[in-house]
């Protein structure tokens, strides 16, 4: 793929080209920074795009012609692919490309005086990354060693929060969320005590506390529209559709082209049963970014309307994606198991990569209740209610627990 040379990188560049003096250029051609991807045109006009393409060009510029040693540009550019990542969908770019400026920035502060607020800037940055590979214990052990250098920094307490809800350990995110709100109470903050109380069975407060965080963002912004995504989710799961939906439509006012509401908006359609609408959305979706989830639901549409070939090559296209993300230290096992599941309507294929998922966090309560649908869909209900148990440890209200306890005949509490 070609390199993407904003203006000030481009000048960058050319005046290294000029540069006299061979050593500097020998330099300058050893240091392997990334490339910033060019993003589809529909997300070019996004509040962040301009500063995002500024930021880069002044990092690598320092890199290149000022300091080729210097931390705080990797960390910097780190922090921009982690965000790229989330709003083009190029996770098998940017999350590696991330972790390569986190750990090149550790080791030179390694190899000298360290400074404690690059180290913690650094390590909170990569639990992070870690988080969003699906490397959880990894993740709450970077987050952990950070938050040892500073206890002080909200941004910590929520991978600390994550980490945990992820592994299971619903008690220690909770005291990490209360840490968090303590220090500064934000939209990252507050959406992290939504989700608690979502898990905990507070529907109410969980839509109330996400509310919050829809306040607390700016407008336009993607941290915002992620924030509307999910309260729009809880809607979805615990309100109305129309709210739902209603909440879809400003995402689109405020932030236009942003594909994860388009994508929410079809599949608002499909269960309308209006597939038609469902797959202009889907299209325009998958125009915009490629994010697996979009791929898999035009596949299920497909599979609806007995459009067979047109099925069948999506789902390789499904396995290509799936697959490079893999390759670039994703762990996909759940995802698989979702599809096969689902989709396929494989059990036993399902239960093959949940063995390894289940294994590395076995109370977790979503792992367990995704193992209960397959053990019934197996036919082993005893199996099946081992694991809904565990799912219902929390006394989570999520749609599937009413429908698992229905279907295993056990009587509502």
């Amino acid at each position: 793929m070609s390199i993407n040379y904003t203006p000030l990188l481009f000048l960058a560049l050319a005046l290294l080209c000029a540069c006299g003096e061979s050593t500097n250029n020998d330099k300058a051609s050893a240091l392997n920074i990334p490339e910033l991807l060019p993003r589809p045109k529909a997300l070019q006009s996004a509040a962040e795009w301009e500063n995002t393409q500024n930021g880069y060009s002044k990092m690598a510029a320092e890199l290149r012609l000022e300091d080729e040693q210097a931390i705080e540009p990797r960390i910097t550019l780190a922090k921009i692919f982690v965000n790229e990542a989330r709003v083009t969908g190029e996770h098998g770019h940017y999350y590696p490309a991330a972790l390569a400026m986190l750990n090149e920035a550790l080791e030179l502060n390694h190899a000298g005086p360290r400074n404690p607020n690059l180290e913690f800037d650094a390590m909170a940055t990569k639990a992070g990354v870690l988080l969003s590979q699906h490397e959880f214990a990894a993740a709450l052990r970077t987050a952990k060693e950070a938050a040892a250098i500073n206890p002080y920094i909200a941004q910590v307490y929520g991978a600390i929060v994550d980490a945990n809800v992820e592994l299971g350990n619903y008690a220690e995110a909770i005291a990490a969320a209360d840490k968090m709100n303590e220090i500064r109470p934000d939209l990252r903050s507050y959406s992290r005590v939504s989700y608690l109380r979502e898990i905990h069975g507070d529907t109410e407060g969980a839509i109330e506390a996400m509310e919050r965080a829809v306040r607390a963002g700016a407008p336009g912004y993607e941290s915002t529209a992620w924030a509307q995504l999910t309260l729009a989710g809880l809607y979805e799961r615990y309100g109305t559709t129309e709210q739902a939906f209603e909440t879809y439509d400003r995402i689109l006012k405020e932030r236009p082209n942003y594909p994860f509401a388009i994508a929410a908006k079809a599949k608002l359609a499909m269960d309308a049963g209006d597939l038609e609408r469902a797959e202009q959305l889907l299209d325009e979706a998958t125009s915009i970014i490629p994010e697996v989830g979009y791929y898999i639901q035009l596949a299920d549409l497909y599979k609806l309307q007995g459009r067979n070939e047109e099925m069948k090559a999506t789902e390789r296209e499904i396995m290509a994606m799936l697959q490079d993300d893999v390759d670039s230290g994703h762990r996909m096992d759940m995802e698989y198991a979702a599809l096969y599941l689902d989709h396929f309507e494989d059990p036993s294929e399902a239960l093959r990569y949940m063995e390894s998922e289940y294994a590395a966090r076995p109370a977790n309560i979503d792992v367990n209740r995704m193992l209960a649908n397959i053990y019934l869909d197996m036919g082993d209900t005893a199996k099946a209610q081992e694991h809904f148990i565990k799912a219902t440890a929390t006394e989570s209200k999520h749609p599937e627990v009413s429908e698992l306890r229905q279907s295993l005949g056990l009587a509502s509490k």
